[in-house]
């Protein structure tokens, strides 16, 4: 039976290195989308969507988090790792205090996911860059944000060590095979 397995963090946890190990192995994943559609906007002359029109930018990762959770359906694959999930845009949308349809909600307890792992903000790994934009401080609140909102749907949070990004996808996948 598949298992969707979402990776969340704020911004530079180690997320897209995780992924990126799991790719290497040979499973199956979900990239995170921000940067696509963050790069795309650029390109039409917006530098920062995020920021000046959040809920136009949420919209376009919910559409694209969507489809990335519909494809997996169609996958026989034993696990489908995201990086990001659904949830998180609501989440960012709390954090900005900004105001969003209510379908963001419902989307967000209509795709589940199996097994949701949180990787901590931590500064030693952390770094900004063009499409993240966002201190390390606002990283950790980000996270808290990301906590809350997975935590209302019902979802139990497994908490990812620090380590190597070999030693943070063995414990993801011994989670997983304790499970079974």
């Amino acid at each position: 039976m598949q298992q969707k397995i979402v990776l969340i963090g704020g911004p530079g946890t180690g997320k897209s290195s995780i992924l990126n190990e799991f790719i290497r192995r040979g499973y199956e994943c979900m990239p995170e989308i921000s940067r696509e559609v963050t790069l795309k906007a650029q390109e039409e002359g917006i530098d920062q969507l995020f920021l000046e029109k959040p809920l136009l930018f949420s919209q376009l990762l919910l559409e694209g988090r969507e489809l990335q959770y519909q494809n997996s359906l169609k996958s026989d694959n034993k696990y489908i790792f995201f990086d990001r999930g659904v949830p998180d845009v609501h989440a960012y949308m709390n954090y900005l205090g900004t105001d969003y349809p209510e379908d963001f909600l419902q989307k967000s307890k209509a795709c589940k996911y199996d097994k949701v792992f949180m990787l901590a903000p931590w500064e030693e790994i952390y770094q900004s860059d063009n499409e993240r934009y966002e201190t390390f401080e606002q990283a950790v609140k980000i996270s808290s944000f990301l906590h809350e909102a997975y935590s209302e749907i019902g979802y139990d949070i497994i908490d990812v060590p620090f380590g190597t990004v070999d030693e943070r996808c063995d414990f993801i996948l011994a989670s997983l095979a304790q499970n079974v």
